[in-house]
C-alpha cells in the first residue's frame, strides 16, 4: 500500500501527467510493476488516464477513508496519528478496544466503510451502510477519574457540532447525553466505553457514528443525513478530518482548564436543557425539567416535587 500512497502522491502534486518512465525511476520500481499499482489503484475507485508519450493524470478520487487520505492535510496533533482501515468489519469498537489492550497509542483512529454490528448505546444497532457515513473510533488515554469520562462524550459532540457547522454551515444540537439532531431528528451519535480500574482509567474508546451522505429515502424513521439536510454530496474524508481537529482542540482545553469551559460550550448546543424529560435508566425512571448538567456530566433534574435529581446515563425522552 505504501507504493500506492506514493503514487497518487505524485499525481496529486503535479496536477497533470506525468510519465511512467518518471515515475517508475523515483519509486524504484518497473514500468510493468507500476501499471500494476495503477490499476490497482483504478479498482479502489481512483479514476487514472493514462496517454501514450503523456504519462499517467489523476482525474478524481473517491470519496473513501483510506488510512492515507485521512492523514493527507490532517491538521492534528496526535488524533488519526495512526489510523486502522477496514473495508467492512464488526464493529469499530469492537477493534479499538484490542487496540487498546494491545497498547495502542492514544489518537489511534479505527474506520470502516461499512459495519456489520455498528452499536450504539444500550446495545441498540447503529445502520451503517458502505460509503455513506463516517463510522469511527477513538482511542485516548486521559489522566482522569472514571467518573469524568462523561465528559469526553460531550466534548466529541461539541467537536461534531462545531465541525458539521464548519464544513457545511448546518448547526446540528445535542441531546443529552449523545445524539447528534438536526431539526429533531438524529444525525449520529456517541457512543463511550472505559477499560479502567477504580481509582484510574487505562483508556477510552469513543465511537463515532453520522449520517453523511445516506439517501434520504434509505434513512429509518426519525434520523436525517448531512446530504438529506444540505441538499448535496459532503467528502467524508474533509469531514472526517475537521471533526478530528475540533475534538483535539476541546480535548486540549479539557486538559488544560477541566471541565468547566466544556460545560460552558456544551450549553450553548444543548436540546435538552429547559425541556421537561423523562430519562429511564435500569428498571426505573426519573422525569421533570432538566435544569442543567454538573461537573461530571450529569443530568440535573428537578422533578415535579421539587426535588433534584441527578442521572449519570439512560434514554432520555423530550417530552415538550
Amino acid at each position: 500500500m505504501i507504493i500506492q500512497e506514493k503514487i497518487i502522491d505524485f499525481l496529486k502534486k503535479k496536477q497533470a501527467y506525468i510519465s511512467g518512465d518518471a515515475m517508475s525511476e523515483r519509486l524504484g520500481i518497473s514500468r510493468q510493476a507500476l501499471w500494476k499499482h495503477i490499476q490497482e489503484l483504478k479498482d479502489k475507485g481512483y479514476d487514472i488516464v493514462a496517454v501514450p508519450h503523456l504519462g499517467y493524470r489523476l482525474i478524481s478520487s473517491p470519496d473513501r477513508l483510506f488510512a492515507f487520505e485521512i492523514k493527507r492535510a490532517l491538521r492534528t496533533k496526535f488524533l488519526g496519528s495512526q489510523v486502522h482501515y477496514f473495508e467492512e468489519l464488526g464493529s469499530t469498537m469492537n477493534v479499538a478496544m484490542q487496540l487498546g489492550v494491545q497498547g495502542a497509542g492514544e489518537g489511534t483512529l479505527v474506520v470502516a466503510e461499512s459495519q456489520r454490528k455498528g452499536r450504539g448505546r444500550l446495545s441498540r444497532e447503529w445502520f451503517s451502510p458502505k460509503y455513506k457515513g463516517i463510522y469511527a473510533s477513538l482511542i485516548l488515554r486521559p489522566k482522569i477519574l472514571p467518573l469524568q469520562a462523561s465528559i469526553l462524550t460531550l466534548l466529541t459532540a461539541i467537536g461534531i457540532c462545531e465541525a458539521v457547522k464548519a464544513i457545511c454551515g448546518l448547526e446540528p444540537r445535542i441531546k443529552w447525553p449523545n445524539d447528534i439532531l438536526m431539526r429533531d431528528k438524529k444525525l449520529g451519535g456517541i457512543l463511550t466505553e472505559l477499560n479502567a480500574e477504580m481509582d484510574r482509567i487505562k483508556f477510552v474508546v469513543i465511537g463515532i457514528g453520522l449520517n453523511v451522505n445516506n439517501e434520504k429515502k434509505s434513512l429509518t424513521e426519525g434520523a436525517t443525513s448531512l446530504k438529506a439536510e444540505n441538499k448535496e454530496e459532503l467528502s467524508r474524508v474533509g469531514l472526517l478530518q475537521e471533526i478530528l481537529l475540533k475534538i483535539e482542540e476541546n480535548y486540549s482545553v479539557f486538559q488544560k482548564k477541566g471541565a468547566t469551559p466544556i460545560i460552558e460550550k456544551w450549553r450553548q448546543y444543548s436540546v435538552t436543557l429547559g425541556r421537561r424529560v423523562k430519562v429511564h435508566y435500569q428498571k426505573d425512571y426519573v422525569e421533570g425539567q432538566a435544569v442543567d448538567i454538573d461537573s461530571d456530566g450529569g443530568l440535573l433534574i428537578r422533578t415535579d416535587s421539587g426535588t433534584m435529581e441527578k442521572v449519570m446515563a439512560g434514554d432520555v425522552v423530550h417530552c415538550r
